[in-house]
């Protein structure tokens, strides 16, 4: 089933996320970050930051704190066993700390498919702003699901 090109720019519920520190340095540990920075606070503090810094990758994470992370593509009859993460990129603006209160906004920005309709593609952009309206960064990821007996 081909997903409906009207769901560009449909806006998606946004998250709001507390970053703790024990998380942050677990995702850190996780990723295999060894940047004294992101798992020790005085090693952070000493670098010249408030408090631990997000690690590489992590503001992804913040969206999957919704019940139901993928519920935004069952409507564009996405069946979740044909669907996998085909990219993604980041770009930084200002650092985020522990502490800070983070929301992440996500759009659809994009969806076309490849191989006569055998694989589609769905671009989500998120922005993620911290609670005084500053631009942390803007992220992007590409949903690719497969449709079986297309273009065959």
């Amino acid at each position: 089933m081909a997903i409906d090109p009207v769901v560009v720019g449909t806006t998606l519920p946004t998250t709001t996320l507390t970053l703790d520190s024990g998380r942050l340095k677990f995702f850190a540990k996780a990723i295999g970050e060894t940047n004294p920075v992101f798992s020790d606070d005085d090693a952070a503090r000493a670098a010249g930051h408030p408090a631990i810094p997000v690690p590489p990758t992590f503001l992804f994470a913040v969206e999957m704190e919704q019940p139901d992370p993928f519920a935004w593509l069952l409507p564009l009859g996405v069946d979740l066993r044909f669907a996998l993460h085909g990219e993604q990129r980041f770009t930084y603006y200002t650092p985020a700390h522990a502490g800070d209160v983070v929301t992440a906004t996500p759009r659809i920005s994009d969806v076309y498919s490849k191989k006569g309709g055998a694989l589609e593609f769905i671009v989500k952009d998120t922005t993620i702003t911290r609670a005084d309206d500053v631009l942390i960064a803007e992220l992007t990821s590409v949903i690719v699901v497969r449709t079986p007996g297309a273009g065959q």
